[in-house]
């Protein structure tokens, strides 16, 4: 399969993963804090992580020029952006964090610009352009009251802080193996979060810890939204350039809102089969630009 395509296919996997995670985490949050529900959706990520690295024999080494950059990607996109996408969702709402976040794509283009010189063309204009009116028909315009924006602004620096990273990811060297560097940009989140993140854990009560549907929404963020999409993310970036791999970011609004309406019954119209339209005729321009 041409690279390109393969790592559209990979990024667009990681944001569907990400747009269950919003209704997920949305339901985990009305028992536990944003940052003790990231820490141990890390905890549970390294492990996986980990056993991935040993069962497919990938090597551990990261040279130490390089190490300023996987922290960087560890406290950039890991512990401030993920951080304040859980806290921003819990002030606001599942759609308003698929909405805000997903000007991603936007930042990313930008970043790729002033980080790796990418070249911003017209066809990327132009479905960035139609993807971004994709967005905002399927959540909606103006349906947020004034109680929901401080999370808007949290949920901005969130989208800010994902686009920074992604570009940095770019910049990480092809021959490493993206299991290890998701690894270790994770576990310099993990070190930077626990300090706070133990405070807010040992305030959850003890009931909690006995609900099945705790440890199932925990394993489902920590395995398959963080282990395998962020590596699906990173591998998929390896393969694309910034810009454009930026659109696939858009199938996470498009798969949180379909799940928002179908699990936690939020309201999803005409306008939500417009918008997806829009989206995928965005992707379909970025995918076939040579």
């Amino acid at each position: 399969m041409n690279s390109r395509y393969l790592g559209g296919l990979y990024m667009a996997l990681a944001a569907s993963i990400w747009g269950g995670m919003y209704v997920v985490s949305k339901v985990l949050l009305q028992n536990i804090e944003p940052l003790a529900l990231v820490w141990l959706r890390y905890v549970v990520a390294l492990f996986a992580l980990a056993i991935g690295i040993v069962v497919t024999k990938q090597s551990w080494r990261v040279y130490w020029r390089h190490v300023p950059l996987v922290i960087v990607i560890g406290v950039v996109g890991y512990a401030v952006s993920i951080w304040t996408q859980f806290l921003g969702t819990k002030l606001s709402t599942a759609q308003m964090g698929a909405m805000i976040t997903s000007a991603t794509p936007a930042f990313m283009v930008v970043f790729g610009r002033i980080l790796l010189s990418e070249r911003i063309t017209l066809r990327k204009a132009i479905s960035v352009g139609l993807a971004t009116i994709g967005v905002l028909l399927i959540v909606g315009i103006g349906r947020f009251s004034h109680s929901y924006q401080l999370g808007g602004v949290i949920l901005f620096i969130a989208a800010l802080t994902w686009a920074l990273m992604s570009v940095f990811v770019k910049l990480v060297p092809s021959g490493y193996s993206q299991l290890t560097i998701t690894l270790y940009a994770i576990l310099v989140a993990t070190v930077c979060i626990t300090p706070t993140a133990v405070k807010q854990i040992v305030h959850v009560s003890p009931s909690i810890w006995l609900q099945s549907s705790l440890w199932g929404g925990v394993l489902y963020l920590g395995v398959v939204s963080t282990a395998g999409a962020f590596f699906l993310w990173n591998k998929g970036l390896q393969l694309v350039d910034a810009s454009s791999g930026g659109l696939y970011f858009f199938f996470q609004p498009l798969v949180g809102t379909f799940l928002g309406w179908l699990i936690l019954g939020e309201v999803v119209g005409l306008s939500f089969w417009i918008g997806a339209l829009l989206i995928l005729i965005g992707v379909a321009i970025a995918v076939r630009e040579a």
